[in-house]
């Protein structure tokens, strides 16, 4: 089917905008192709310190001409999802010496859980975090030995990151290696059900920790479909996987198998063979429009909003919120993976996952066919699923029905006609909200608003009985500039608890919720933020606030709210303590949220 002609306009649009820095990119990226790496060109002492630790491949390293792999790693035993990464480098020197050439871990990354810090100080540098992995790995692959890169990472700001800097060195091949999600434990409704019991008090912590261990209980990603597992469905909409890779389980035969075929694809895609795919080559504006869409089709995270506005930016690629916004206007909900429904993403992939909706979706021409991928050209090879052939992978056609339409559905009989991302405008500024696990009767809410400049005064607000009525909570100065923007997961139980008592419940802030979030309306990264004396910082107690989701506004109903003053707050205590003194040169130059709240690019 022909390519349908709205996503063909949201292209070429996002072309157009992003010519004049898309073509510096470009030009950067050919020039340091050019020159290649430069191992064989360092010298002597500079390839007897590179090669000193090689071991077994020192000769190779310094006599041979085969390509030799950079692993940059995220790796830590510390977070069920990137503890599996651990053995992934003999694996992958293993199998790049079976094959005649070497790999070496070029460095490691910092990986921070979102899930510990909420609520806690440590989320302050959640965000952050992400510029600084972009750097690390630019560190990491300074030393121009390598001929392509393995990424080892998985979670929230780990892969935005790593892609950054993927486009940043984008002259040698990226390929992205997965560890897959942890196994299936209590369901993610049931975790959510003692949460908000133990908000309201009816049980104590002893069995609110049991219940969140019976949830999170062994390696690999947290199996709810969050930021990290919206970023691995990415890597395959975008050709950074190989296919089926996301959501294959660690520990397992076919993932160790599918770790040793992304290094020998990398080692086929480098300048030293017939098949040079260069990531800036991959990651182009068609490819990040394959991600939008995808994004909508399974109704991922909010993270990713601001996340691949700056990959795209490290890309030469401007993206905007009205890209988004329109995308999600022509893409189908095919997917109800928690919070937007019950099944976690183990149950998602094997009703089909994400080689069906792919299937699907190229099939009804709702995606570029015709992208640069690790595995080839064209995104059809996404539509295949990886299986086991002795100690290797051969891909077949994965399904082309639903397994599970309770779980994916297909575009002609989708769960919602649209992706569930709508952007906000009105006096207030312009944000996003995603509806996609609201109930519809929740989609407009006009309530007086009660304002919070922390995260802690909600909770205090909550358990004195102040917020028993139809609310629209604010909570601002929570914004890149003000405190690094952590994430206001932990307000969800809270307000969950208010909207199934019978109010009418919203949240708006310009910090962000998780992609954990869902039922409760919430208008999030609101710019300007109110650091910068955005509108959001002129909102008093009691003004009526009309969030329309189906309309796209956000308004303040007060006849003086454009001659108001901005409120100030003291934020001095977001300055110290647990490292955030060291992140002040970011909070001073971050940008604002709606271009991808960066420091780096």
């Amino acid at each position: 089917m022909a390519l349908h002609p709205k996503l063909t306009d949201i292209t070429q649009r996002i072309v157009e905008r992003s010519r004049p820095r898309r073509a510096d990119y470009l030009e950067r990226m050919a020039r340091a192709a050019e020159d290649g790496p430069k191992r064989a060109h360092l010298s002597c002492s500079g390839q007897a310190h590179a090669y000193a630790g090689a071991g077994e491949d020192q000769d190779a390293l310094a006599n041979g001409r085969a390509p030799n792999l950079g692993i940059v790693t995220a790796y830590n035993d510390m977070l069920s999802a990137h503890q599996p990464f651990k053995d992934f480098p003999d694996l992958i020197k293993a199998t790049a010496r079976a094959e005649g050439a070497t790999a070496q871990v070029a460095g490691g990354v910092p990986a921070m859980c979102d899930g510990v810090t909420q609520g806690a100080m440590g989320m302050e540098l959640s965000l952050f975090s992400r510029d600084v992995i972009a750097l690390a790995a630019g560190v990491a692959l300074s030393h121009n030995t390598f001929d392509a890169a393995l990424y080892l990472g998985v979670c929230d700001k780990i892969v935005p990151g790593l892609v950054m800097a993927a486009a940043t060195f984008g002259h040698i091949p990226a390929v992205f290696v997965p560890a897959g999600p942890m196994t299936t434990g209590i369901s993610n409704d049931e975790k959510a059900k003692v949460r908000q019991k133990f908000a309201t008090g009816e049980v104590g912590r002893a069995e609110l920790l049991a219940s969140e261990m019976a949830a999170y209980h062994g390696p690999g990603t947290c199996t709810f479909y969050g930021t990290a597992n919206s970023n691995q469905m990415l890597m395959e909409f975008m050709g950074l996987h190989l296919p089926g890779a996301s959501f294959v389980n660690p520990g397992t035969p076919l993932r160790d198998a599918l770790t040793g075929e992304a290094t020998r694809r990398a080692l086929a895609i480098t300048a030293l063979d017939n098949e040079f795919t260069p990531a800036s080559q991959v990651l182009d504006e068609r490819a990040f429009v394959n991600a939008l869409v995808g994004l909508m089709a399974t109704g991922g995270s909010t993270n990713l909003v601001m996340h691949m506005v700056a990959m795209a930016r490290a890309a030469g690629i401007e993206l905007a919120l009205e890209d988004f916004a329109d995308v999600s206007a022509i893409t189908p909900l095919m997917a109800r993976v928690y919070p937007n429904g019950l099944a976690d993403v183990n149950h998602f992939h094997a009703a089909g996952g994400l080689g069906y909706l792919i299937g699907d979706l190229l099939a009804e021409g709702l995606l570029h066919p015709d992208t640069r991928t690790v595995a080839g050209t064209g995104l059809a090879a996404y539509a295949r699923e990886p299986k086991l052939d002795g100690a290797r992978v051969r891909w077949e056609p994965g399904p082309r029905e639903s397994l599970n339409d309770r779980i994916v559905r297909p575009v002609a009989d989708p769960f919602q006609k649209t992706g569930g991302l709508v952007q906000l405008t009105g006096n207030l500024g312009e944000g996003v909200i995603k509806v996609s696990a609201v109930a519809p009767e929740r989609h407009v809410i006009e309530a007086p608003a009660r304002v919070f400049h922390d995260q802690d005064s909600v909770q205090a607000a909550f358990r004195s009985g102040d917020l028993a009525s139809d609310v629209v909570v604010v909570v601002r100065f929570q914004g890149p500039k003000s405190n690094g923007m952590p994430e206001l997961h932990a307000l969800t139980p809270t307000l969950s608890v208010l909207q199934d008592r019978g109010f009418k419940v919203a949240l708006v802030t310009d910090g962000r919720m998780s992609g954990a979030s869902g039922k409760v309306p919430a208008a999030i990264h609101i710019s300007p933020e109110a650091m910068d004396g955005g509108p959001i910082a002129r909102i008093r107690d009691g003004d009526m606030i009309r969030l329309d989701a189906d309309a796209g506004t956000l308004n303040v109903l007060a006849e003086d709210f454009d001659s108001r003053a901005p409120a100030t707050a003291d934020l001095s205590a977001n300055r110290t303590g647990l490292g955030r003194e060291l992140f002040e040169v970011f909070r001073q130059n971050v940008g604002p949220a709606r271009d991808g709240a960066a420091v780096v690019v």
